[in-house]
């Protein structure tokens, strides 16, 4: 990075690209205050602020690599920025500051993305994005009678931008990256021609700044940067990881289902903690430990279960609810977060309260990481688990490291990652344990495994329905979350909205070409069409998960690189295809490693699709071996044979030929 100094002001370039532009008639920094309003319903959110001062900072002085910022000259000095190593450090004598906004120089025809985990827009130019981590909503749509209903019930109802996993880091298509590094509520608004602006509600650490000549090489610096996943479990490539919530009869569903052909690596029962029955339903025994009523002889049947090849997984979240025996032990224990008279902090989940546990106390970290996660789970027998509810910190509790909870409520994710991370390394099973997340925040990726997308309508919604996985595995892949999958046949069924027997057979051709197959029954398993009650979708299952198993040589060498340069499974077609900027906006479908290409169907009676290849390569048609030369294409797509290709030129190609005969 330079500081150039030009008439009126300065300059900040990057790799020869000018990143900052000030002069006074057109500042690029802006302070001031705010009083912000965050009302919290059951991990939603309602945010408002109301901004006190919005002062530009026309005068810049610049002093070799500092730069102090007033009003005009002669004020006082009130923000400060340090340019070394890559980023831009900020302090601020002015300590009355709570809001900082900063221009970025944007070109006309860029493109940007990542933010996270995006799953409505994976190019973000043209729009505003908040970043703080909540429930996603339902529906995700204003303009849909379902998110109005979740609006009016539950306030559920959620935005394009609402995710679980916001990051303050982008992308450019300008081949550089920038990312935040602050925990604050932020935003990242893309609506502007001629700049980008960034919001944070605080001064931040630091701005960091990355330019590399390919995107290659620059995910794999971002990915050096916040961490890097190990390669897949070997167990995973068995199969597909079958979702039950059915208590003792969970088995003898699954060896039905594997009777059909149905190829299984894991069994996965979020219910092997047992039930509580409120008006709203069978909900899950919040209190992380086996319960044999419900699963009678369960380490037995973990062990013959891993004697088939086949794991046993479960759910736990940072939560302990006070009716079990493990509350009173942490209480005792101070290992609670706490309300404003110093007691501990309860939260109302409908029906049952429970504390937070608080992982800024050390010994609280330790204790889950030790006693819930490592005794009652990876030593009873336990190979993986859905890791729930990181974004539900509240932010009115009082926590052990003092700082205000509305500044950890997004750091939040990532320590309860590190939680489940440090409970796999303690038992020496990092690679072969496999925890998923949905929630996520900067650093998620050293410590979490595998992301899953959280929870869709079971629907081919355009804003919550199947296509939106595609985004968010490609936004968060690019910032160094190499392995994404979802609910196969999508999880939240609310006023009516159920799942059909096509939904289910196209997402699981999806998920067939993801690094990770997985089924759910979802929030309402008796309204919902499952995979045991439908023959045509059980057998739809089982190839599905045939050709998982076939194209495993092919992701096993995904994993690798995934594991030695942090490049994603699920990638965008512009990452391998740079000078074809056709593929820049492209976001139903992606590249499945360099080789191959997908474009799930995703909407409801398709029979065919239209799609747009990368030019520059020889595509063939996985299923009737077809050939094409690039550019816009429409192939048939029946039930059975989603649109997918590969290079003829790739090394894995007689593999992939393979796939007609199953």
């Amino acid at each position: 990075m330079k500081i150039e100094i030009v008439p009126g002001g300065f300059a900040l370039t990057l790799a020869g690209r000018t990143l900052l532009k000030h002069s006074a008639e057109a500042p690029c920094l802006f302070v001031g205050r705010g009083e912000e309003r965050m009302d919290m319903y059951r991990g939603n959110f309602d945010i408002e602020d109301y901004v006190v001062e919005r002062t530009p900072l026309g005068h810049a002085e610049v002093t070799g690599n500092r730069i102090a910022f007033a009003t005009a000259e002669g004020q006082p000095v009130r923000l400060e920025l340090t340019i070394a190593d890559g980023a831009i450090a900020f302090s601020a004598p002015d300590k009355t500051i709570n809001r900082v906004w900063l221009r970025i120089e944007a070109g006309k025809d860029e493109h940007v993305w990542g933010g996270g985990e995006q799953m409505s827009y994976f190019d973000m130019r043209g729009r505003r994005f908040p970043l703080w981590t909540s429930e996603p909503g339902v529906g995700r749509d204003k303009s849909t009678e379902i998110t109005f209903k979740s609006d009016v019930t539950g306030k559920s109802g959620g935005d394009y931008y609402n995710t679980n996993y916001p990051q303050p880091t982008y992308v450019s298509s300008e081949h550089y990256a920038l990312h935040v590094e602050t925990t604050a509520y932020s935003v990242f608004d893309f609506r502007k021609p001629d700049f980008h602006e960034i919001e944070i509600w605080a001064v931040p650490e630091r701005i960091e700044l990355f330019a590399r000549p390919t995107f290659i090489e620059l995910v794999e610096v971002l990915s050096a940067r916040f961490g890097r996943q190990p390669m897949l479990p070997e167990w995973v490539y068995g199969g597909a990881i079958i979702g039950l919530k059915d208590g003792e009869n969970s088995f003898a569903r699954l060896d039905r289902i594997r009777a059909a052909g149905v190829k299984v690596s894991g069994l996965w029962c979020e219910d092997w903690v047992g039930l509580r029955h409120t008006s709203f339903g069978a909900r899950l025994f919040w209190d992380w430990q086996a319960n044999e009523e419900r699963y009678p002889n369960l380490r037995q049947r973990i062990a013959e279960l891993n004697d088939a090849g086949i794991r046993f997984l479960g759910y736990v979240n940072p939560y302990l609810c006070v009716d079990g025996p493990l509350f009173p032990e942490a209480d005792a224990a101070g290992y609670f977060a706490t309300d404003a008279q110093g007691k501990t902090a309860l939260v109302d989940f409908g029906e049952f309260d429970c504390g937070v546990v608080d992982f800024t106390n050390p010994a609280a970290a330790e204790w889950f990481a030790e006693v819930v996660i490592g005794r009652n789970m990876l030593d009873y027998g336990l190979s993986g688990w859905m890791a729930d509810f990181g974004e539900y910190l509240p932010i009115d509790v009082n926590l052990a490291n003092g700082i205000d909870a509305k500044l950890m409520h997004n750091a939040w994710p990532t320590l309860w990652a590190e939680v489940n991370a440090k409970a796999v390394e303690s038992r020496g099973k990092t690679g072969e344990a496999l925890f998923f997340m949905r929630a996520g925040f900067t650093g998620v990726q050293k410590h979490c495994p595998l992301l899953w997308g959280g929870d869709q309508s079971v629907d081919f919604s355009r804003h919550d329905g199947l296509v939106t996985v595609i985004s968010g595995a490609l936004s968060s892949g690019l910032l160094g979350n190499a392995y994404h999958h979802s609910d196969i046949g999508g999880y939240t069924s609310l006023f009516g909205n159920v799942r059909t027997a096509e939904l289910m057979m196209r997402w699981a051709e999806m998920g067939a070409f993801t690094p990770v197959m997985r089924t759910h029954e979802g929030n309402r398993p008796k309204d919902n069409l499952q995979i045991d009650q439908d023959e045509t979708v059980l057998a739809h299952l089982a190839r599905m998960t045939s050709i998982y198993v076939h194209l495993a040589p092919y992701l096993k060498s995904l994993s690798a690189q995934a594991a030695e340069r942090g490049l994603p499974v699920q990638r965008p077609l512009f990452l391998h295809h740079e000078d074809d900027r056709a593929t820049y906006a492209v976001q139903d479908a992606y590249l499945y490693g360099q080789d191959m290409l997908v474009a799930p169907v995703w909407q409801a009676g398709q029979g065919e699709r239209t799609l747009y290849l990368p030019k520059g390569e020889t595509w063939v048609h996985v299923w009737s071996g077809t050939t094409f030369e690039g550019g816009e294409v429409t192939v048939a797509a029946p039930l059975g044979q989603p649109p997918v290709f590969y290079r003829s030129a790739s090394p894995f190609a007689g593999l992939f030929a393979g796939l007609r005969a199953l």
